[in-house]
């Protein structure tokens, strides 16, 4: 669906989407936009914010800074043995999807969240409220901004390598989340100091990190010529599953051979840009059609899939379908030579 701009020229602005994330986005071609432009524009009762002054504030403010720069999440410095070096972290992977608003069915209006007191039997303001810990039913004791504060640990503001491992022996069921780490202009030859020694060994650093209200342990790798952390769960975190394990069962060495057969045909390199969320997809294509005054048609379903019985048959017949598939893959290798024949490659299905 194309939704058309009122006659105000809005090219390059900058906004910041319901997902919290920065994007630029470009002069649209005749004044016209879809929904990979902010989810809030969308809204129809919403058309008159593009004519409002807080709407040409922002414009302005686009034009002087130009596209805004992640923000980082942790600031300090790196210690290696003697050397110290000035770094700072920012987010590298974020969920995103399209969000949505809660509102009142009868009159669509967007209910707001409030704090209510029972005490007091009213609505109170967030100045009003502060943190407390329940050590008994119903009896807190309040915690202080200050007084955490206080209580932060070195590692609030430096991040002290402990000890090197090797890479492999560290279990991803560790790893929580991803962060770039970049230097400051003091800290970028020490940096590309320990990113080139990290990058000719097989060993991993593992550091102590705080931020956000809690100590983590990171591993620091190579990456693209920089490094990369990453948090990790402790180990009374990682939760363990009864029953989880090999199963007590004896597997035929012919079906192992299939199963290796069906692994190589499907091998490939990964690519992460061929991935994508057809959920967030088809969720995109369900209010563009409600915008039009469609009619939501429902995909089709899967079959209910039927216990394998004669496993061996099952992996044959997969390993068949696989080759299969790849057959036609093959015949497009040649296609590129016509082109040079004046003739146009033919693009493989």
């Amino acid at each position: 669906m194309i939704v058309a701009f009122p006659s105000r020229q809005y090219a390059g602005i900058e906004l910041v989407t319901t997902s919290g994330r920065a994007g630029n986005f470009p002069d649209p071609p005749g004044r016209a936009f879809s929904l990979d432009y902010p989810a809030r524009l969308m809204h129809q009762k919403r058309w008159r914010a593009l004519n409002s002054p807080r709407w040409a504030r922002l414009w302005r403010l686009s034009q002087v800074r130009g596209e805004l720069m992640a923000a980082s999440v942790w600031s300090g410095y790196l210690t290696f043995g003697l050397i110290s070096m000035p770094v700072r972290l920012f987010s590298g992977a974020r969920s995103s999807g399209i969000s949505f608003n809660m509102l009142h069915r009868p009159d669509l209006q967007r209910v707001k969240q409030q704090y209510y007191c029972p005490a007091e039997n009213r609505v109170v303001e967030r100045s009003e409220i502060v943190k407390g810990y329940e050590f008994r039913k119903d009896e807190y004791v309040v915690i202080e901004p200050e007084e955490i504060k206080k209580i932060e640990p070195q590692t609030a503001k430096t991040m002290e390598i402990l000890e090197f491992v090797k890479a492999t022996d560290v279990d991803p069921v560790y790893f929580e989340s991803s962060y770039y780490m970049v230097p400051d202009e003091a800290g970028r030859r020490p940096y590309a100091l320990l990113t080139k020694a990290l990058e000719e060994s097989d060993y991993v650093a593992i550091a102590k990190l705080t931020m956000h209200n809690r100590e983590y342990t990171v591993f620091l790798r190579p990456h693209s010529g920089g490094m990369m952390l990453h948090t990790m769960y402790y180990s009374e975190e990682v939760r363990q599953v009864e029953g989880f394990g090999a199963p007590d069962v004896e597997l035929k060495e012919a079906e192992v051979k299939v199963a290796h057969q069906l692994i190589e045909a499907l091998a490939t390199d990964w690519d992460p840009e061929k991935y994508h969320d057809s959920f967030q997809e088809n969720l995109k294509k369900l209010i563009e059609t409600k915008l039009e005054g469609g009619k939501v048609i429902e995909i089709d379903r899967p079959k209910k899939l039927a216990h394998v019985v004669d496993l061996m048959a099952a992996l044959k017949q997969s390993l068949a379908e696989m080759e299969g598939k790849k057959k036609p893959a093959a015949t497009t290798k040649a296609a590129p030579q016509t082109a040079a024949a004046g003739g146009k490659p033919r693009r493989g299905r």
